[in-house]
């Protein structure tokens, strides 16, 4: 309750109580809303503008946040490597190993079909990374799935492989010239700038660089069905027939170590490296036909290179640079 004013009247000679004017009080109590608007506005932009001090536990938890987002990054680094790794494997199977064998090709949509019908990643909604963990989770189920799928496959061609040994023999499987005679793989198949004329032409097979006079080997068992310099570009050239509808070619050589006519095993040396014909500098252009078509060579080394030195050929293959042919 607030206190009671008096004021003396020497008019009266009596005392009188102070009355206080209705509009004087709106204005002090306005004047105090006002007055605590503005501070509550200046410490607002105080809070704001201040760095905000972190608990330990807000650190803590900060840094484990940091942690997580790492662990993913990298998860999904080797997803990626390992659905290319996959990729790979999925592609020789398809067209060399079921080939092989005479077995149809896995369907595209069996390798990769997803999960229908029931939500399985539901009981990861709802929280604030829901997107990021439910899409890692379906790539690794996807993968696991597509691994099943790899490995049953596999398993059919090695019972396959029991009974087709002839066939195992006699398909190119070896590269032409082994990794301690090459100065470096100089270009693979696929579209390469022409070193004559600069420009883009499809590169029907694979070059190996390496010095005049190395060593050519056969890369699977056959028959020698040309030996000559007949063919316009390729030079000293030999062809093998292998059978089953394979055929590999050798050009650019100095000079041949076989014949037309002649049987040839996995191994055997049939000549070495040259510059004749179409050709810019010593080295072994290797092709290899499938029923008449020129085809990737790159998937054919299966009996002459470990993973590692198969990865490194892979990666060198794939670089578009100058052919040497």
């Amino acid at each position: 309750m607030s206190k009671v004013k008096y004021y003396y009247d020497s008019d009266t000679l009596s005392y009188r109580r102070i009355e206080q004017k209705k509009g004087r009080k709106f204005g002090i109590a306005a004047l105090g809303v006002i007055g605590a608007f503005l501070a509550g506005f200046v410490l607002l932009l105080i809070y704001l503008n201040i760095p905000q001090l972190e608990t330990p536990k807000e650190k803590a938890y900060r840094r484990e946040l940091e942690n997580m987002q790492l662990q993913y990054d990298l998860m999904n680094k080797r997803l990626e490597r390992d659905e290319n790794i996959l990729r790979e494997i999925a592609e020789r199977d398809d067209n060399i190993y079921r080939l092989y064998f005479g077995a149809n090709p896995i369907p595209e949509e069996l390798r990769n079909a997803g999960f229908g019908g029931v939500n399985r990643y539901r009981n990861l909604e709802g929280f604030d990374n829901s997107k990021m963990i439910i899409e890692s989770s379906e790539r690794i189920d996807k993968l696991t799935k597509q691994i099943v799928v790899q490995s049953k496959s596999l398993d059919e061609i090695a019972a396959l492989a029991e009974q087709k040994e002839e066939l195992l023999a006699t398909i190119p499987a070896i590269q032409p010239i082994k990794n301690s005679d090459l100065k470096r793989m100089a270009s693979g198949y696929g579209w390469r700038s022409d070193p004559f004329t600069k420009a883009r032409k499809f590169h029907y097979g694979m070059d190996f660089s390496a010095a005049t006079g190395t060593p050519i080997y056969a890369s699977g068992n056959g028959v020698v069905t040309r030996a000559d310099a007949n063919s316009t570009g390729y030079g000293r050239h030999i062809r093998i027939d292998h059978g089953f509808n394979y055929v590999s070619l050798y050009a650019h050589l100095s000079k041949y170590n076989v014949k037309k006519g002649q049987k040839v095993n996995r191994g055997d040396i049939i000549g070495y490296v040259g510059s004749t014909g179409r050709s810019v500098a010593p080295h072994l252009h290797y092709e290899i036909f499938k029923d008449g078509k020129k085809i990737n060579p790159r998937n054919f080394y299966y009996g002459s290179l470990t993973p590692e030195e198969f990865d490194k050929m892979l990666k060198a293959s794939n670089l578009v640079n100058e052919s040497l042919d």
